[in-house]
């Protein structure tokens, strides 16, 4: 399949058409328009310093369906034990920030640019993007981040500068969209992390289908907080 060039026009080839890699566009901007489009459809971006931005809807697409969230004994554990302090939306510059610094050995630097930073800071700025941060004293030790549309949580990235700090987060998170019947969790790609937590690859067209099924739900825009126990 061909990858196609994007021009200033707000629109995307269908995701059907991307290459063997993911591939389906190069080019084009991050305005907030273009990439609430480009979720709408299945599509996020993902390049690096020095490359032009590059547009990807993988086939097989992983995805966790929220209520199927798996939790191992060991981490439910440790989150009885509450050692850390959590928020949603009070730090979202920081823990971008902090993801795009994460050194991550499977990865030779890192797809946040600060296009894409800013870009995303934006898209939090609107009430599109959310954060989840765990604190130790005043310290910020773990986070996420991502995107919200109808029923479905985009996740982006996650950083643990303490034990089992984002992981706690991301638990907390999910439990929090379940009851925000925000079920459909996109995870992008396959890792062994996400598997753990119950993730699945999903044929392409079945995730779509899904996510415009969950589209028709209202997106829960604005600032989020949590009912903390």
């Amino acid at each position: 399949m061909p990858v196609f060039a994007l021009t200033d026009a707000l629109v995307f080839p269908p995701p059907r058409l991307a290459d063997s890699n993911g591939i389906l566009a190069v080019g084009g901007d991050l305005k907030p328009e273009r990439l609430l489009l480009a979720y709408q459809m299945g599509i996020f971006p993902w390049y690096e310093d020095g490359l032009p931005i590059l547009w990807h809807s993988p086939d097989p697409r992983m995805v966790l369906l929220a209520p199927e969230l798996r939790v191992n004994r060991s981490l439910k554990k440790r989150i009885k034990q509450r050692p850390y302090r959590l928020s949603c939306d009070t730090a979202f510059r920081a823990v971008i920030t902090r993801c795009r610094e994460a050194i991550r050995p499977e990865q030779d630097g890192t797809w946040i640019t600060d296009e894409m930073l800013e870009a995303y800071v934006t898209l939090h700025e609107l009430g599109f993007a959310h954060s989840v941060e765990a604190w130790r004293d005043e310290a910020l030790v773990g986070g996420l981040y991502g995107v919200s549309l109808g029923g479905t949580f985009f996740g982006e990235s996650m950083f643990a500068d303490a034990s089992d700090a984002s992981k706690i987060a991301f638990v907390h998170l999910i439990e929090h969209l379940v009851q925000w019947n925000i079920n459909l969790i996109d995870c992008q790609v396959h890792t062994d992390h996400l598997e753990r937590f119950g993730a699945k690859e999903w044929p392409r067209r079945h995730f779509l289908e899904a996510l415009d099924t969950s589209l028709e739900q209202p997106t829960r825009r604005g600032t989020w907080t949590f009912n903390l126990p």
